[in-house]
């Protein structure tokens, strides 16, 4: 899909964030733990989770659809051992179905196509439990064990590694306490719901988890949080492009972070429990100066500023006042995308592939861009709104694939998109 994107609109109105999809991919491949029904409300309409769903629906899940967000899901068996290769189709996100088939089916096969690097806290996860786990470059194999008391520590704050250890916990052991646990607020939305179902999960929220498991788990039902980084996205782009909305349904403890670092930033936001005002900015400046560099920016684990929004903060920077130093600590190739900024007229430095060095304000004009990645889409599609000109953004739909509708809810805003044929 390619689209063109007429910059220099300012964005006015109200805006209402899809589902989370990293929650909801979670909370569906929960919903196959139990043989009960299981109701997820504020589903998103992504292509991630339209993936999962359908390989949900090839492992017996029963979907019964009230709407276009709300399902009931039951499945009493599981009639699959195995994934194939193009059932998993690179997402590491159908990892989050081991546990379910593991616990129902004792022994199973997941084919993979991407490196077995990409998930070695996952694997290592399932050893310290004490699964048999054979891995090849191609597949993975697994062999159900329980146990009655495990402590674990992951090696990295790994999302879907939290995610799979508490849902193998709330079924194969009876207590299980895992650190270094990742506490995003679809990790947390994944535990209440375990807690729903039954399960017994104490600290939830921090880094450490300990994990009660009931003889059964039960069926759940389960609202899908709004998405924070899509909130958090719409904000920022709103400001620079000289608008004024405002993003409902938001939650306060999601966004304390972010509002911070936007209004170090420059960017000033105002928050109550369930809505984020964007008021209209005249001018963007750093809010505090240090010697060397006028302020820096680092991702780290939740509940710190995240890696998912170092692309927008990048963007932000080339629009405030000041010189700013993007730290990306988490993950290696994030940085990659400001070629394309540094194409659009903006002055940055790329130290290594963890830091940038930006100065600004530079005013940002339309560009070509070619695939833009998942992580970044959303950060390049801001670029194109406030850049002057008409910009052409080839295979935007990886854009969809975590943020479903967003180009929907622009255009409501006031935005210029068109697709393209």
């Amino acid at each position: 899909m390619r689209i063109r994107v007429e910059g220099k609109q300012a964005l006015h109105g109200n805006y209402r964030p899809a589902g989370n999809t990293n929650a909801a991919m979670a909370l569906l491949a929960a919903s196959l733990l139990t043989e009960k029904p299981v109701t997820l409300h504020n589903l998103p309409q992504s292509t991630q989770l339209k993936a999962m769903w359908n390989v949900a629906e090839k492992l017996g899940a029963k979907s019964d659809w009230q709407g276009e967000s709300s399902c009931v899901l039951q499945t009493e068996q599981i009639t699959r051992r195995a994934l194939t290769v193009a059932e998993t189709n690179g997402l590491v996100g159908m990892m989050l179905f081991l546990p379910a088939m593991l616990i129902r089916r004792q022994h199973i096969r997941i084919e993979i196509d991407f490196p077995l690097n990409r998930i070695r806290t996952h694997l290592e996860a399932l050893r310290d439990l004490g699964i048999d786990v054979i891995s090849t470059h191609d597949a993975i194999e697994c062999r159900a064990v329980s146990w009655e008391q495990k402590e674990i520590i992951l090696s990295q704050t790994s999302v879907t590694a939290t995610g799979m250890v508490m849902m193998l916990a709330a079924q194969m052991g009876q207590e299980t306490i895992l650190h270094n646990a990742a506490c995003e607020p679809h990790v947390q939305e994944l535990a209440e719901m375990l807690c729903q179902m039954g399960a017994h999960i104490e600290g939830i929220g921090s880094n450490v988890l300990r994990i009660i498991a009931p003889p059964n788990l039960e069926g759940a039902e389960a609202t899908i949080g709004t998405d924070h980084i899509e909130a958090a996205s719409i904000s920022a782009i709103a400001a620079l492009s000289g608008g004024r909305i405002q993003i409902e349904n938001t939650r306060r403890k999601d966004m304390q972070m972010i509002v911070k670092i936007y209004r170090q930033l420059g960017i000033q936001l105002d928050m109550d429990n369930t809505v984020v005002y964007v008021p209209k900015h005249e001018t963007i400046s750093l809010s505090n100066r240090d010697e060397d560099v006028d302020l820096a920016i680092e991702t780290s684990p939740w509940p710190a500023f995240p890696s998912d929004l170092v692309a927008i903060a990048t963007l932000i920077a080339t629009q405030t006042r000041g010189t700013s130093l993007i730290h990306e600590k988490l993950f290696n190739n994030r940085l990659l995308f400001v070629d394309k900024l540094k194409a659009m007229g903006a002055q940055i430095v790329l130290c290594d592939p963890h830091r940038a060095i930006v100065v600004g304000p530079t005013p940002l004009h339309a560009i070509y861009m070619d695939t833009p990645d998942v992580r970044a889409g959303l950060g390049m599609l801001g670029a194109a709104l406030i850049a002057k000109g008409e910009s052409v953004i080839d295979n935007a739909q990886v854009i969809e694939r975590s943020f479903a509708g967003v180009l929907t809810r622009l255009r409501a805003l006031g935005a210029h998109i068109e697709i393209l044929p």
